[in-house]
């Protein structure tokens, strides 16, 4: 009798896995950020510069405009579907007078609080003193003004496409544009008219939230490579701009850095502690739109990941997210409309020698409250500033003194648009009491992508969820399950 004796098999040992931190999309962006840093400075000192960038500089110059253009792709269909849909979602909304009403109240009180901040920076700081400057620079091309606004907001086509064409050595160059102001005025019309039809808008209203719904999903697709984007920006921003760039500007940049800093981390987080609610939750939930508003410098190119995080991650039902957001994206602009054109109005007061009285104060805190829309429909900034000199009679050519630094300027100004635009719908539907609380306090898992797995199976299976996916429990049980299944 032969006794054979077996050998357990070897337990083989698991492969190399990245822990799970070093998947979320935060770290990602993160670590991004840093390449991009080292990249950018790479391509600096090895003599790459706006006019002649060398290959590196040319290749993270190409994969930043790259990203930016795909995110600006969607931007039209995204802004019509998504207020056509939020204006029919605003059925299923008991109060939604109430709610519109109280969304636009807080979009001005928290505006009137950044631009206050502004004006005090401005005054305090001196940013426009003794800079070292010469010249006067030169006004811009693009000049905001009130009777443009108001024109604006009648749509010229359908679509609030425009089209210009350049001859440049004999070869003429098209170029088309839309106005966001426009599109959004078309969007309410369209919307408010499905509304007043009713029942025979219902294959209208269905349409066109499946053409969202397929718009998200490509944008998804472009938001998941983020970090490549993120790369080329932020290096081709080194490469061009450097810190030598702020030069003389350093006071006047220093002043607009401290005054969007004091709005994100001082002044929203007492407005989500005064309504109850935790501040470590607010911003762990709204962070990953705010680091992608920052390398991407677009709120509407954001408006996606911003909505998702203001549903999944902080409560607000999406019936009214789905309103609040779209219209925040388009219109509430804390860093943009409010910081900025304050400290800089002040500075080209300061530098020119002029003295501002009580009531041209008044004038640029009015102005910023109520030309927050009148960015919307051209280039964010540097119009709303151009608005502002403009009423308050100042020199429009001392914009010109400030464009240099303006990319390094938008990224902060961005972000705290982003992180306003998801603060007030989450303040509004506390106040409403229509907040999910507990979504509200759930843990974060960093990535507000954990979810997409859930949908994935809801497609295979829709009971799988049916009727317990809400407009707000949903993203709970939604997480819960990710992280199980991670």
């Amino acid at each position: 009798m032969t006794t054979q004796t077996s050998t357990p098999a070897t337990a083989g040992k698991p492969g190399f896995r990245l822990p799970k931190w070093a998947g979320s999309f935060g770290f990602q962006i993160i670590a991004a950020l840093i390449v991009g840093l080292g990249l950018g400075l790479l391509a600096k000192y090895t003599g790459s510069t706006k006019a002649n960038p060398n290959a590196l500089g040319a290749t993270l110059q190409t994969i930043g405009s790259s990203y930016v253009s795909l995110l600006q792709t969607a931007v039209v269909p995204l802004i019509f579907t998504a207020v056509v849909s939020s204006i029919s979602n605003l059925r299923a909304v008991s109060n939604a007078a109430r709610l519109a009403w109280n969304t636009l109240l807080w979009f001005a009180i928290t505006s009137l609080i950044a631009v206050l901040i502004g004006m005090g920076l401005g005054i305090l700081l001196q940013p426009g003193a003794n800079t070292g400057l010469t010249g006067q620079g030169e006004a811009p091309s693009k000049v905001g003004s009130w009777w443009a606004f108001l024109v604006g907001l009648f749509p010229k086509n359908f679509l609030g496409l425009g089209a210009s064409t350049t001859v440049t050595d004999g070869a003429a160059t098209t170029a088309v544009s839309f106005n966001v102001l426009q599109i959004l005025v078309i969007a309410i019309a369209v919307g408010i008219a499905a509304l007043k039809v009713g029942k025979a808008a219902e294959p209208f209203l269905n349409l066109n939230a499946s053409a969202l719904a397929v718009i998200q999903k490509v944008l998804w697709w472009i938001i998941r490579i983020a970090p490549l984007g993120t790369v080329g920006l932020i290096g081709n921003a080194v490469a061009v701009y450097g810190w030598d760039t702020i030069g003389s500007l350093g006071k006047f940049t220093f002043a607009i850095y401290v005054g969007l800093a004091l709005v994100l981390f001082v002044v929203y987080p007492v407005l989500v502690r005064s309504h109850g609610l935790s501040i470590k939750q607010y911003f762990s939930g709204v962070w990953p739109a705010v680091q992608l508003a920052f390398v991407s410098r677009s709120s509407v190119g954001t408006l996606p990941l911003t909505q998702r995080v203001t549903e999944r991650s902080l409560g607000v039902p999406r019936a009214y997210a789905s309103f609040a957001v779209p219209l925040g994206a388009t219109t509430k602009m804390d860093g943009c409309a409010a910081i900025y054109p304050a400290v800089s109005a002040i500075f080209v007061a300061q530098f020119f020698g002029i003295q501002l009285d009580f009531s041209q104060y008044l004038l640029i805190a009015l102005v910023s409250v109520l030309g927050s829309a009148a960015t919307a429909g051209t280039t964010g900034a540097v119009v709303m500033l151009t608005l502002t000199l403009s009423t308050l009679g100042l020199p429009l050519a001392g914009v010109g003194l400030l464009l240099a630094i303006d990319p390094i300027l938008d990224m902060g100004r961005t972000a705290v648009n982003v992180a306003g635009q998801a603060l007030v719908p989450t303040i509004v539907a506390k106040r409403q009491g229509i907040l999910d609380e507990s979504l509200y306090n759930a843990p974060r898992n960093g990535d507000p992508f954990s979810d997409d797995v859930v949908d994935a199976a809801d497609d295979v299976d829709p009971s799988a969820s049916a009727g317990t996916r809400g407009a707000g429990s949903d993203a709970f049980e939604g997480g819960k399950l990710a992280g199980a299944r991670a």
